[in-house]
């Protein structure tokens, strides 16, 4: 039984002044948790018990598909990530440090590097695969940016598996059992997910998907299509118009360059297209130029984690911007800056606001990189900068005029833009982040030599997968789902007690009868939570228990007098007067749904 009078647990009655979302405002108001420094968090009695339910149903739903759980330490040395590139791949995010012997440790994101020598360590054929180990442990992100209480922190707690098969067709059935066990997991926690193709980022492989609650305070979008199409925005691919042959190139009207003083943007190069040369844009029945016709030219300095930079010039029709976040996974792990005005005096050849694809390319004089938003096809026609200052190329196609070193998925999404399984226009929507599946291949076996013997005796790669589940910001994400003004609305999975028994008023038939109500139900098994502060008034004790959201609560106060408790259900505020003595068994009943 937890009794209040001398549990560690403190309510606050104003919002923390760092509070940007609910759920961070009611766990630190309801004393759940504490912040300890940016990104960091203790957890205080009640916080740890519902966290501790979230951990046993994920390991529940783990054990159930066959996982076996371990525990490695959050401090690693660097060699493993240093062979497979993350040490330098993770960059800045990563938490390194030094022992007293200089040797070079971090405090692992995630754990692929260990599992995989350990995997390789212990076994050694075909026989003993697959096998899926899984472990519930603190992990570490130096975020640039900590926000939102439990969403986003630099320590959190993460389940992460990972599946070893010795063959492609084995992976796919790992996979699969843990994609059917992670829309369980959420099931049961009550948090309704949308299952989205992904980008692997640093983690690298092939197959991605995450899962993604819904929520307007989410820091990922996403896209779904009537058809079905589910993709977090860094993971859609464009549906390119389709390209032009050779012949159908040659008919084109043959490029030119016309003067366009002071057309230094593609709102003035519009503006001054249509005015100089009425009725020849390419794309509208009306001839009216487009901001989708002027070929927009972007460009970046990137920075890779060694330290080396080079610039890039990323070309995409003028009417769409880049999205910073399908920018940083498509050039992931260099990390691009814009250019600035020394760049541009260190690169004579590219003329702020007037840049066209001529002299840029790898192959080119200049050795810049130049890559094309997938719209740009062979046959399509654009307005360019022609590398002058007031001139612009005109009739400029793709495949006959110039080409690039290859294409980029950087340009925002947009509503109604189409599927690119022809699945309908494309709804963006907001999400949280609460789990992602990888199918890594054989990406850590092979830099870490995992391999096994098959039936033959022949040494083979093992095939890995990756899943992860957000632990503590799942905790976060239920009490942002289900609260109100007054507080918490725990479900009853999650709650960390059964029922919280209220005691008010000033006599002691009040608090025998509270302690009474409070014992039977202990011994029928109910995690009891017991308001028994005597000093405290009524008023403040009913804002504690509606602020920590237990689902049940008795009320033992000044209708005892008349024969009768209040038994009160959270979540639809309906009270309802019940004798004493059958108090018990009603509570019993509600709690284990008879």
């Amino acid at each position: 039984m937890i009794r209040l009078s001398s549990s560690f647990v403190r309510t606050l009655r104003e919002d923390p002044a760092d509070a940007e979302v609910a759920s961070h405002r009611l766990l630190v108001r309801a004393g759940y948790i504490r912040r300890s420094a940016a990104g960091v968090y203790t957890w205080l009695p009640l916080g740890l018990k519902v966290l501790r339910k979230v951990e046993q149903i994920v390991r529940e739903e783990q054990d159930a598909i066959g996982g076996q759980e371990v525990l490695f330490s959050a401090l690693q040395p660097r060699e493993p990530y240093e062979i497979t590139g993350r040490w330098e791949d993770y960059g800045p995010n990563l938490f390194r440090l030094q022992d007293r012997k200089r040797d070079d440790y971090l405090l692992a994101p995630t754990h692929e590097e260990v599992f995989t020598l350990t995997v390789k360590d212990l076994f050694s054929s075909y026989k003993d695969l697959p096998t899926m180990l899984y472990q519930i442990q603190s992990k570490y992100r130096d975020e640039a940016r900590p926000r939102a209480g439990l969403l986003r922190t630099r320590e959190f707690i993460m389940k992460d598996a990972y599946s070893f098969d010795a063959t492609d067709e084995g992976l796919d059935v790992s996979y699969e059992k843990q994609r059917g066990a992670y829309q369980r997991t959420f099931d049961r926690l009550g948090l309704p997910t949308v299952i989205c193709r992904a980008d692997a980022g640093a983690m690298g492989g092939s197959r991605s998907e995450e899962f993604l609650h819904p929520t307007p305070i989410g820091e990922d979008t996403f896209v779904v299509s009537d058809g079905g199409y589910a993709a977090n925005v860094e993971a859609v691919t464009t549906l390119a118009p389709p390209a032009l042959d050779d012949a159908m190139i040659a008919a084109l009207p043959a490029m030119h360059v016309e003067d366009t003083p002071g057309a230094s943007t593609i709102a003035a190069l519009t503006d001054l297209s249509n005015r100089a040369f009425p009725g020849k844009g390419t794309i509208t029945e009306t001839g009216e130029w487009t901001r989708y016709e002027m070929l927009k030219h972007l460009v970046y300095l990137l920075t890779y984690p060694d330290g080396s930079t080079e610039p890039l010039v990323i070309a995409l029709p003028g009417d769409r911007e880049v999205d910073a976040k399908r920018l940083e996974a498509a050039l992931a792990p260099a990390i691009a800056t814009p250019f600035t005005e020394a760049d541009f005096e260190k690169h004579t050849v590219l003329k702020k606001g007037y840049i066209g694809p001529e002299g840029l390319g790898l192959e080119s004089e200049s050795g810049i990189r130049y890559l094309v938003d997938p719209r740009v096809v062979p046959g399509s026609s654009w307005v360019a900068g022609a590398g002058e200052k007031d001139k612009h190329v005109y009739d400029l196609v793709f495949g006959r005029d110039f080409t690039a070193d290859g294409t980029i998925e950087a340009a925002e999404v947009r509503d109604g833009d189409p599927a690119p399984d022809g699945s309908g226009p494309l709804h963006l929507t907001r999400g949280m982040e609460m789990g992602h599946i990888f199918q890594l291949g054989r990406k850590y076996a092979e830099a870490l030599d995992l391999k096994v013997l098959d039936e033959n005796g022949k040494a083979v790669v093992v095939t890995m997968g990756s899943y992860g589940i957000g632990v503590t910001r799942a905790v976060a994400a239920v009490a942002e789902l289900l609260h109100d003004e007054k507080g918490l609305l725990w479900p009853r999975l999650l709650s960390p007690a059964d029922v919280h028994i209220v005691a008010t008023g000033k006599g002691r038939e009040v608090f025998e009868e509270a302690e009474r109500i409070a014992a039977e139900l202990e011994a029928r098994g109910l995690e009891v939570l017991y308001d028994d502060r005597p000093k405290v008034s009524p008023g403040v004790k009913f804002k504690d228990s509606e602020l920590l959201g237990v689902p049940t609560s008795v009320v033992v106060g000044r209708s005892l007098a008349a024969g009768v408790v209040e038994l009160r259900d959270r979540r639809t505020g309906d009270i309802r007067e019940i004798s004493p003595q059958e108090v018990v068994e009603a509570v019993v009943a509600e709690v284990r749904g008879a």
